[in-house]
Order: C-alpha cells, then sequence, then structure tokens
C-alpha cells in the first residue's frame, strides 16, 4: 500500500527587496545637488570667459563674442533647468559688478542699455536649446535645430528691448534699421557657432555623462 505524502511543515516566505535607507536617498539627493551646482558655476565661468573673446563694435551695437556658444552648450549638456541658472547666475555677477560682461564690462546700466535684452535673452536660448535636447535627444540635427529656435527667441527678445530704449534715449528706430545694426552682420558668426556648438555636444554626449 502506497503511504499518503508527507505535508512539509517548512515555510520559506519570500522576503522582499529592503528598501533604499532613507540616509542613501539623502546621500543621491545631496550628491546630485552638488553635481548640479558644479555644472552650474562651470558653465557660468565658461560663459564669462567666451564674453571676453569679441570683435569690438561701436558703443550701442553688441559685440560679436563666443558667449553665444558657451550657452550653447550649456543649453546642450546641461538641460533647460541648469543652463538657464548658469546663465541666470552670470547675469547676476555681471549686475552686482563682477566685469563677466563682453570687454570685461559689469553694472546694472549694461543690462539695461540698448544692448542688455541680448544678454537676458541668452535666459531664452538656455532653456529652449535645452528642453529640446531634453525632449528629442542630442543628435546633431536636434541640437543645430534647438540653437536656431533658442537663438531666434534671444534676437527676438533683445531686438525689441533695443528697438524701446534706443526710442527712449534717442529717438523712434525702425525694425530694418535695428535688424542691420544688430541681426543681420552677425547671421554668419551665429550659424558658425551653431555647427560647432552641435558638433561638440554629439561628441560629448557619448564620452561624458552630464
Amino acid at each position: 500500500m502506497n503511504e499518503p505524502p508527507v505535508k512539509s511543515n517548512s515555510y520559506s516566505p519570500t522576503v522582499p527587496d529592503h528598501p533604499k535607507h532613507p540616509s542613501d536617498l539623502s546621500w543621491n539627493q545631496n550628491h546630485h545637488a552638488i553635481q548640479d551646482m558644479v555644472y552650474i558655476a562651470l558653465f557660468t565661468a565658461l560663459i564669462a570667459v567666451c564674453s571676453q573673446i569679441c570683435i569690438p563694435a561701436p558703443a550701442g551695437i553688441p559685440p560679436v563674442t563666443l558667449q553665444t556658444l558657451a550657452v550653447f552648450l550649456a543649453g546642450g549638456l546641461l538641460g533647460r533647468k541648469c543652463a538657464s541658472l548658469s546663465v541666470l547666475v552670470y547675469l547676476l555677477l555681471g549686475t552686482i559688478g563682477v566685469p563677466v560682461f563682453a570687454r570685461f564690462g559689469s553694472g546694472v546700466a549694461y543690462l539695461i542699455g540698448t544692448t542688455g535684452g541680448y544678454l537676458i535673452g541668452f535666459l531664452f536660448t538656455a532653456f529652449f536649446v535645452g528642453w529640446i535636447c531634453e525632449k528629442l535627444g542630442r543628435k546633431f540635427w536636434v541640437s543645430v535645430v534647438s540653437m536656431t529656435v533658442g537663438l531666434l527667441f534671444c534676437y527676438l527678445f533683445g531686438t525689441v528691448w533695443f528697438m524701446i530704449v534706443y526710442a527712449w534715449h534717442t529717438g523712434p528706430i525702425g525694425l530694418i534699421e535695428t535688424l542691420g545694426l544688430c541681426v543681420f552682420p552677425f547671421l554668419p558668426f551665429d550659424v558658425g557657432k551653431i555647427i560647432i556648438a552641435a558638433l561638440l555636444v554629439n561628441r560629448l554626449d557619448k564620452r561624458i555623462s552630464l
């Protein structure tokens, strides 16, 4: 006669994975926060240095600088949040007197002058470049499109600002004349900076993790 199967009294419950300790989560958050601050400071410094690499222009006209290239890189590599903060810190440093603007300029007058709108417009550039790259990736064509869009917003804001401030201090000025002074002469340089920045973002994205 076959004996009935003997039930085992042993019980081996499935032990769930232990959740991460709160201190681990806190460490990760602090690590990322410190990392973000380092990158923000690094690109703020890069924008300041590139601002001094410029081709002089007459008073009241924005000079040709490499700061736009630095803003493109910040947006493409850091994303909209950290890139915008890098530009904001740069603007605040210049406003309180640190000579970070082109030709070692600084002060509130620099921002509220005729060309100040183009500096403030860098906030739009950094945001839109970062936002588009976050959504679509850092492929070359994505970077080119995002930087073009960001530059257009910068030019839009800066040109309107220039016309308002110029009219306030000197007299009305037409749109075509303003574009001829502040936009058209810079377009060939900006095309070159967009291509260089897009190539760098594409290459650096494959080699480093930001």
